[in-house]
């Protein structure tokens, strides 16, 4: 099938303009090493088996090792305000007033004189707000000598009228691990957090595709 040069100039500008939704970062957070269970020990017939899931008792069932999963309680919550205002003024004038007599008494002194007035007054303002609330399980991919470990971690919801996703990676202390595995979003270092979707719902608070298209290429 061919197309007219104006379509084919047409298709990569709408492209520019977001045509389309995208779906979940594929490289987003690296993959989880692979865990290899270890060889059975063997038994030598005392109660205690140091390999059956030792913990010490200053350590509890906390996560500690790769492939343990931390829960990330999600409480992001950012706000920024801004405003500005400006004016000015100035004024100056100008006259001379002639002699009453001589060569120089046909002048008029009104017609001598000058005034010029300049002004101006501007202002704007900005404000934005997002909230991010929810509780999303991750699981530790590394564990680092200083007492760090790295989390990653996604979630996928299909619902009736679309899909939802939420995708997390960071870096946490294991000491802000709580007795149930918890740790707040605020004590995450470089977190990468994606909550995003596509559907129906979506798609209806997006213009459509010739209004975008029409907004990239305006010059206003």
């Amino acid at each position: 099938m061919r197309h007219s040069p104006a379509i084919l100039l047409l298709l990569p500008l709408v492209g520019a303009c977001g045509m389309g939704g995208a779906g979940p970062l594929p490289g987003f957070a690296p993959p989880t090493p692979v865990l290899v269970a270890p060889p059975p020990s063997q038994a030598n017939g005392a109660i205690f088996q140091a390999a059956n899931g030792y913990a010490a008792l200053h350590e509890g069932q906390r996560a500690r090792r790769v492939g343990d999963l931390v829960t990330v309680v999600l409480v992001e919550s950012f706000g920024t305000s801004k405003s500005t205002s400006a004016q000015t003024a100035k004024g100056g004038s100008f006259g001379v007033t002639p002699p009453t007599a001589g060569p120089l008494s046909f002048l008029n002194p009104e017609a001598l004189k000058a005034a010029a007035d300049s002004s101006f007054k501007g202002g704007g303002s900005a404000a934005q707000r997002s909230t991010l609330n929810g509780a999303l399980a991750v699981t530790i991919a590394e564990v680092r000598p200083n007492g760090t470990a790295l989390v990653t971690g996604e979630k996928h919801m299909s619902l009736s009228q679309g899909k939802e996703w939420v995708q997390f990676a960071g870096i946490v202390r294991l000491a802000d691990i709580d007795g149930d595995n918890r740790v707040l979003s605020t004590q995450v270092a470089d977190a990468r957090i994606i909550y995003s979707g596509q559907g129906a719902i979506q798609q209806a608070s997006k213009p459509g595709w010739l209004s975008r298209f029409f907004n990239f290429v305006s010059p206003f």
